[in-house]
């Protein structure tokens, strides 16, 4: 598994000439590593006589940023598994009509699971950016420039994500599927971009 390898070896597959594993593993990987910097901060500050006021709220966020990393670290390998599966389907035998109208109908399948996945990695990236949100506000200052990265990460997560939903969606035919993924993308990346800017903009003051 991609998500088992020692960070050299899946830099080093990653530059290889493989298609796979790509951007939509990164996108995945980059979120899983934005939850986990929220996970450093609120274990930076739970227990802390000084913090004690907003330790439930940060107890909480410490469960879900653990959900989302775990989530997103296994999403690292089914991007590349979906990819995988498009290419297994594109390969089918089409000698016939019979043959054709089953590729295609194979194709038209692995395409929309393809874009699904990359959608559900930008969502998890969209939570982990709301938890760095409460991270950066009540989180211990020491962990600020962390709760920063967290942002960073996850929405690059997010972005990246959504480029994959987008090239995906140019090869799917079925058009209220297309529609209803476009509507969803544009949902979750306003969001996200708002957000981003909320929450670097409060780094910053608290920065300085």
């Amino acid at each position: 598994m991609l998500i088992d390898l020692k960070c050299n070896e899946f830099i080093e597959e990653l530059a290889s000439a493989s298609p796979a594993p790509g951007g939509g593993s990164v996108s995945a990987l980059a979120g899983a590593l934005g939850a986990a910097l929220v996970s450093m901060v609120a274990n930076l500050t739970i227990g802390k006589e000084q913090f004690k006021a907003d330790e439930e709220e940060l107890q909480a966020v410490l469960a879900k940023a653990s959900e989302l990393k775990e989530k997103l670290m296994s999403y690292v390998d089914e991007d590349t598994e979906a990819f995988n599966r498009v290419m297994t389907a594109y390969k089918l035998p089409k000698g016939t009509e019979e043959e054709k109208k089953a590729r295609t109908q194979a194709i038209q399948e692995a395409m929309r699971q393809a874009a699904s996945l990359p959608m559900e990695v930008a969502e998890c990236c969209l939570e982990a950016l709301q938890l760095t949100k409460t991270a950066v506000a009540k989180g211990n200052p020491n962990a600020l420039s962390d709760g920063g990265v967290a942002v960073l990460m996850a929405f690059a997560g997010l972005q990246g994500a959504i480029f994959n939903v987008q090239i995906n969606l140019g090869s799917i035919k079925d058009e209220q599927f297309v529609q209803t993924m476009r509507e969803k993308k544009e949902h979750v990346l306003r969001k996200g971009q708002a957000l981003r800017d909320e929450i670097l903009a409060m780094v910053e003051t608290k920065l300085n």
